[in-house]
C-alpha cells in the first residue's frame, strides 16, 4: 500500500532482497542487474546485514558501498543516486547494533558527491522525541511496520522529487 501511494506512479522498480549485504547487491550488479536500464535515480539503502552478520570494520563496510557506487557509476553514468543512512538497530543510541551502524553512517556522507551521489540521513523519522526506536514503527527493533514505512516514504519522498526534477 505505501509503495503503491508513494512509487508507484514513478515506475519505480524496487531491488532490495530481505538479508542482503554489499557482497549480494555487487554480485548481482556484475551479473546482469541493471543491464539495459538507466534510471533516473537509485535509492541505496544497504550495509545492514553486514554490521550484523560479518566482522567487517565499518571502514570495510563503506568501502563496499562505495564499489556499489562506483559499480552503478559504470553501469548507469546518468544515474542519481540518493544513499541512505542505515536505519537503526535496536531501541536506542545504547544499543551496540545501534552504535555499529552509527559508525558506519558517519562515514557514508564522504561517499556523496552532492552530483551524481546524494546522502540523506532519514531516521529522525522513525525516532521518538527521546531518541527512541518504537516497536510501533520497527516491531523487531529493525524491520519496519506498515506506519515506518509510511514515515519513511514521506521523508524520503521530497528528496526524490528534487532528484527527478529537471
Amino acid at each position: 500500500t505505501v509503495w503503491e501511494k508513494h512509487f508507484a506512479a514513478h515506475k519505480a522498480m524496487n531491488l532490495g532482497f530481505g538479508g542482503d549485504s554489499t557482497q549480494h547487491v555487487l554480485w548481482r550488479l556484475e551479473h546482469g542487474e541493471l543491464d539495459g536500464l538507466s534510471p533516473k535515480v537509485c535509492v541505496l539503502l544497504i550495509g545492514t546485514n553486514n554490521a550484523r552478520h560479518s566482522e567487517s570494520s565499518p571502514e570495510d563496510i563503506a568501502a563496499g558501498v562505495r564499489a556499489i557506487l562506483d559499480r552503478l557509476a559504470a553501469k548507469c553514468p546518468q544515474t542519481k543516486v540518493l544513499l541512505l543512512a542505515i536505519f537503526p538497530r535496536g531501541a536506542d543510541a545504547n544499543d551496540p547494533w545501534w552504535q555499529r551502524c552509527e559508525k558506519i553512517n558517519a562515514l557514508l556522507p564522504a561517499l556523496a558527491d552532492g552530483q551524481r551521489v546524494h546522502f540523506a540521513d532519514l531516521n529522525t523519522a522513525f525516532l521518538t522525541s527521546g531518541g527512541w526506536l518504537t516497536k510501533d514503527f520497527a516491531p523487531d527493533l529493525l524491520h519496519l511496520s506498515a506506519k515506518g514505512y509510511e514515515l519513511w516514504a514521506s521523508a524520503l519522498e521530497p528528496k526524490l522529487k528534487a532528484l527527478l526534477a529537471p
